[in-house]
């Protein structure tokens, strides 16, 4: 699968994703934020326009299609890459974890592993960001940036089900 990216000057950006078939998705995102999806048959034809979605809602709509919600396959983890690097990942924290009832300050968890905690969901709430003072609790699932090392070396830290 390829991506190309283009500027498109006054408006925003053009993604075209290479589907089967010669097929293209044409994903063009304004400055307003407002994304547009595009059909095109094959690489020169001219396209069709799908849908369009406001910002927060495309910004919805990509995080249920990247799979934040929902896995409809078990998978032992849950990742998007934000660069060859560097990885936004989702942990759950078991009953029998360490961190259980520390707050992330004490548990000095950047220092000791190297990852960032930028969320916690928690009995349908998020709590973004979560400061020093939140302390962590059975069944919260952890939204953690770091590189593939350190979220391994992290993963160690949250119990037997601490499963990505």
């Amino acid at each position: 699968m390829t991506i190309y990216e283009s500027d498109l000057p006054g408006v925003g950006k053009k993604f075209e994703v290479e589907l089967e078939d010669d097929e293209r998705l044409v994903i063009v995102t304004h400055n307003t934020g407002k994304r547009e999806v595009f059909l095109k048959p094959d690489k020169d034809a001219d396209s069709d326009k799908l849908f369009e979605l406001p910002d927060r809602l495309a910004r919805t709509v990509g995080t249920i299609l990247e799979g934040a919600y929902f896995q409809p396959v078990k998978s032992d983890q849950v990742e998007t890459m934000l660069s060859d690097e560097t990885f936004i990942e989702w942990f759950n924290v078991a009953s029998d974890s360490e961190l259980v009832g520390q707050s992330i300050g004490d548990a000095n968890i950047r220092e000791r592993v190297g990852v960032a905690i930028v969320a916690i969901q928690r009995d349908g709430e998020v709590i973004a960001p979560p400061g020093p003072e939140t302390v962590f609790q059975a069944d919260d699932t952890l939204v953690v940036v770091g590189d593939q090392d350190d979220c391994t070396e992290f993963e160690a830290l949250l119990g037997s089900n601490g499963q990505r």
